[in-house]
């Protein structure tokens, strides 16, 4: 483990301040020397370099420090105490100390500048936080005098408290993320709306209602139900092996008038707002109008006043095997659906005829899943099922209204590195690759190298990870940006494996150590995302077998990366080979004794 130099220097930089009467912010000098070892691996103060120090100030510094505009003077001060203190000491010679002080008032604009951008994200980042707990507690954030309230409420509470109820609601936030989607193009949506059954269904029950008179509950009477029943060929009800609905026009009924396609109150139906929006040419007024009438219909909300109805019940918990069908990434055969709907019915409700029950909650399902198939929502993969573009569409609109981050593929094709990075976390492996040659695509090969190196040197296992992929789908024009990043230690060894592999003459082979070190980050980088065992299990598909597994692992504790000991524990419990996971957890008990 490298020496940890910041102490001392810390302390003779404070006693060289005070010798001289000089003002010093110690707490920003010790945070700038931090970065300079922990985030930029110099050996120490001396190593520091105009180009060392360009880069702490527009990368290292913007992205592991939350700093507002008004610290901009301080922090360059601070940077220039460091460099009088270097000259003063002879620990650099006069000229360095001039070019290292002639680089600091080149850079600081710049810096200032960066500084100010992340100061406003950060803040609008901040007040997304802020809006999104006081939605959480029901404050409409129109309502002004209500906003001050809960801020002052807020600001009252102690600091642990504050901090865990963000932590909670960003921890929420993060839960409420599906994985990207492809999705079809606005016209293909909207004409396959205009052919589902749903549509078909309403519109012809609208059209058969017109104007006429309801009963009391502001529902069809019992003739007027049994002639529109007729008029659109509902007579028999649906079946499945012991289950019947019934209800089919029941529920469109109430979803056209909940959907405003029928206006029923006052003991009298007519024509509602919505009729012309659902037969309407234009593509964008067709699916606004039809995606409320397609909620009213997948969220019935059934209350089971009279019981406990097994078609009712599946009703009610159809959205939910709607957004399975959305997350999966191949079809899903119906047993498996209607296993885990069958779990949670088993887990929610309690169900006093325990033994019947699930045979009929599996056929008033199965009875649904050909529903959704009727209506264009759902579709047959050979055994399995999954949505259909349409169904991908309106479920997609539904996660978007309950307060979900759902990604679509190619929204990434304009964004930084560091954005294209943190969303790639949650994109399946064909859709990553589509997401990233669109981004490359869009991006000069040197820029998005220097980029995508940047990320490297300043992000956590995960995203350095992340980051060298992508940096491995950039041909030889970068070699140039790359050759040059060989400096940094966090970037080094990823550096030579693409030099490498891009045949350039500075291409090197990993020294041990450093191989070691990057099996380390690479699993460290898995467990950020992934359960210690999954995170094993993908790390050993290209790890050397047997005996050079073992041998490999008995070093590792000597390797200077923060996560080995993670990284060891999660071996020593989930390596499948007995040996290898023993020594696995010995080298862990080393690792945590001197790291």
């Amino acid at each position: 483990m490298a020496e940890n130099w910041v102490e001392s220097t810390a302390d003779d930089l404070r006693r060289w301040a005070d010798e001289r009467g000089e003002a010093l912010d110690e707490q920003g000098a010790r945070i700038l020397l931090e970065l300079l070892q922990d985030e930029m691996g110099l050996a120490g103060p001396t190593a520091l370099t105009p180009e060392a120090l360009r880069e702490l100030l527009l990368s290292v510094f913007p992205e592991s420090v939350v700093a507002g505009g008004d610290d901009v003077p301080t922090v360059l001060d601070a940077l220039r105490r460091i460099v009088a203190y270097l000259r003063d000491t002879g620990a650099v010679p006069a000229p360095a100390a001039a070019d290292l002080d002639a680089e600091i008032d080149r850079t600081g604009p710049a810096f200032a500048d960066l500084v100010a951008e992340m100061d406003t994200e950060e803040r609008q980042a901040a007040a997304e936080v802020i809006g999104g707990l006081m939605r959480a507690d029901g404050v409409s954030l129109d309502d002004q005098e209500a906003v001050e309230a809960w801020i002052r409420d807020f600001e009252a509470l102690p600091e642990d408290e504050r901090y865990a109820r963000t932590e909670g609601y960003l921890q929420q936030v993060e839960d409420l993320v599906v994985p990207p989607v492809r999705l079809a193009s606005e016209a293909d949506v909207a004409d396959a709306v205009r052919r589902s059954r749903l549509t078909e269904s309403v519109l012809a029950l609208a059209r058969w209602t017109g104007e006429r008179p309801l009963t009391e509950h502001d529902t069809l009477t019992d003739s007027d139900a049994e002639a529109a029943a007729h008029a659109l060929g509902l007579e028999a009800p649906r079946s499945h092996g012991q289950m019947e609905d019934a209800g089919e026009l029941e529920r469109l009924w109430w979803a056209a008038v909940e959907a405003k396609v029928i206006t029923a109150e006052d003991g009298a139906a007519k024509p509602g707002p919505s009729l012309e929006g659902l037969q309407s040419e234009d593509d964008s007024t067709l699916l606004a109008t039809w995606l409320p009438l397609f909620e009213a219909m997948v969220v019935p909300e059934h209350d089971y006043a009279d019981g406990l109805d097994a078609v009712e019940l599946v009703q009610n918990e159809m959205t939910g095997v709607l957004i399975h069908l959305y997350e999966q990434e191949e079809p899903t055969e119906p047993e498996t659906l209607v296993g885990a709907l069958l779990d949670h019915v088993a887990e929610a409700y309690d169900l006093t005829d325990g033994e019947t029950m699930p045979a009929l909650v599996s056929d008033a399902f199965f009875l649904e899943l050909a529903t959704f198939e009727e209506w264009g929502v759902v579709e047959t993969s050979g055994k399995a099922r999954e949505l259909t573009p349409l169904g991908v569409w309106a479920v997609r609109e539904l996660l978007l209204a309950d307060g979900f981050s759902a990604p679509v593929v190619g929204e990434l094709a304009g964004a930084r590195a560091s954005e294209l990075i943190d969303g790639l976390t949650w994109y399946r492996p064909d859709a990553a690759d589509e997401e990233i040659d669109g981004w490359l695509a869009r991006h000069d090969p040197k820029d998005a190298a220097a980029d995508l190196l940047d990320v490297m040197r300043t992000g956590g296992p995960g995203a350095r990870n992340l980051a060298a992929a992508v940096l491995h789908r950039i041909g030889p024009e970068a070699a140039a940006v790359v050759r040059a990043a060989q400096e940094h230690p966090l970037v080094s060894p990823y550096a030579a494996l693409w030099l490498n592999a891009a045949g350039d003459p500075s291409g090197r082979e990993l020294a041990r150590e450093e191989y070691l070190w990057v099996f380390v980050d690479t699993v460290a980088g898995m467990l950020e995302t992934a359960e210690p065992e999954e995170a094993v299990e993908a790390a050993l598909i290209d790890a050397p077998p047997g005996a050079e597994m073992k041998a490999m692992v008995e070093d590792l504790w000597r390797t200077d990366h923060p996560g080995v000991a993670d990284v060891l524990e999660a071996l020593g419990a989930h390596h499948p080979d007995k040996a290898t996971a023993k020594a696995a957890r010995t080298a862990a008990y080393k690792a945590r004794s001197t790291h």
